[in-house]
């Protein structure tokens, strides 16, 4: 327990001052940067469903109302890290890039039985990592340099409650600390020296709290068949924090506040169906409405909606053969981008593996995943999710 809890804040640090590192797109200089999900592994490799997905074997903060799907005598831990490897190509040609990190921490446990649960965490909720060139010149005279970089992520802490009111109808909330910092620079430099230098530097710090509710009606069914359907809904609300601009222009620096931001509303509704214990398939659909916020440099942002399905397979769960308790997953997930300045929407496919031990609940899961986005400037990336979703029988009473 101990060696857990020391595992626990090493990661959150980690998390907390590693954003950055999580991405190298040029897009994540966009608004609040290129936006995480609450999905654990075991779901990514489902196309990132998870509001209709209910285990004792998963951790899902995306779907509060989860909790309670743990059994009344196990402790659960979840740990994930990842490897992303990008191309960027456009008119100009192809670039090459690779980025690392943990990627969340989450952990859960039963307080009263089967009918209440609680869930504790750390995830990012953006991401922002960039620094490019562009060199051009006005006629042969002037020949200059736009830079641009950024760095920094917004990382969030979660506690979340979950209750069984009825056998058949599970209610949960989380409550969300946001908190970090995003800085973003550009610069306008000439060759010539009779021309002078333009830059600015941005930084955003964040420190706010937001809330989500959900809810599942589920049912399992004699022959071992289960449905579950659910929806989770979370308010459009202010994002606390300090934005200011410091502007060098021909010689002079000017200092600019920020304006006021927000956060979206959003809801989803999500319903799977398992037959058998063998084979589970869902579907989730997402709606945030972006353009409806405020952000910190008055952009106009647009609503986006998310679809993804997925399928997971197991031959026999309590099979003899190891081959035949192994998880098989995949999916896809089409998102509309939020940013005015990205073209087109962001298509994903993944594929996974889980490999459960054998003489305990812990699952070591393996995912990846392929995506794509933009027009003029293309942005091919595959990403390798591993994660350690370990239960322990914490809370079993022996009889002597």
């Amino acid at each position: 327990m101990k060696k857990l809890f020391v595992t626990y804040i090493l990661a959150c640090l980690t998390l907390a001052v590693g954003a950055q590192n999580m991405t190298s797109s040029p897009y994540s200089r966009f608004a609040y940067g290129d936006l995480g999900d609450d999905v654990p592994n075991t779901y990514r490799a489902m196309g990132g469903v998870g509001i209709g997905m209910r285990s004792n074997k998963a951790i899902n903060p995306l779907q509060p109302a989860s909790y309670t799907a743990c059994d009344s005598v196990t402790f659960m831990f979840d740990l994930a890290g990842s490897v992303l490897w990008t191309t960027y190509s456009d008119a100009t040609g192809r670039r090459n890039r690779a980025n690392g990190n943990l990627e969340y921490l989450s952990l859960q446990l039963p307080l009263y039985k089967r009918y209440i649960a609680v869930s504790a965490g750390v995830m990012p909720y953006s991401s922002v990592g960039y620094d490019f060139t562009l060199n051009d010149s006005i006629g042969s005279n002037y020949h200059y340099a736009m830079t641009y970089a950024g760095e920094g992520g917004i990382t969030e802490v979660y506690g979340g409650l979950s209750f069984n009111i009825m056998d058949w109808f599970a209610v949960g909330a989380n409550v969300y600390y946001m908190f970090g910092e995003v800085s973003n620079y550009r610069a306008l430099t000439f060759t010539e020296s009779d021309m002078h230098d333009v830059a600015m530097f941005s930084t955003l710090n964040v420190s706010s709290v937001r809330t989500r509710v959900g809810a599942q009606l589920f049912h399992t069914f004699s022959n071992q068949d289960a449905f579950t359907l659910g929806a989770v809904w979370e308010p459009q609300l202010p994002l606390k924090g300090e934005y200011a601009v410091i502007e060098t222009n021909w010689g002079d620096t000017t200092q600019i506040g920020g304006a006021a931001m927000q956060v979206p509303m959003q809801w989803g509704v999500g319903a799977s169906y398992t037959w058998q214990q063998r084979l589970t398939v869902a579907f989730d659909y997402t709606y945030q409405g972006w353009g409806n916020v405020q952000t910190f440099t008055n952009q106009t942002l647009r609503s986006r909606a998310i679809y993804a399905i997925g399928a997971e397979y197991r031959h026999n769960p309590y099979g003899r053969n190891y081959v035949e308790r192994v998880c098989w997953r995949l999916g896809a997930k089409l998102t509309d981008p939020y940013q005015q300045n990205v073209n087109g929407k962001e298509i994903k496919v993944s594929l996974g593996v889980g490999f459960p031990l054998r003489n305990a609940g812990t699952i070591f899961n393996a995912t990846v995943e392929y995506g794509h986005r933009g027009s003029i400037l293309k942005e091919d990336y595959l990403k390798l999710t591993i994660n350690a979703a370990i239960c322990e029988n914490w809370f079993f009473k022996r009889k002597l």
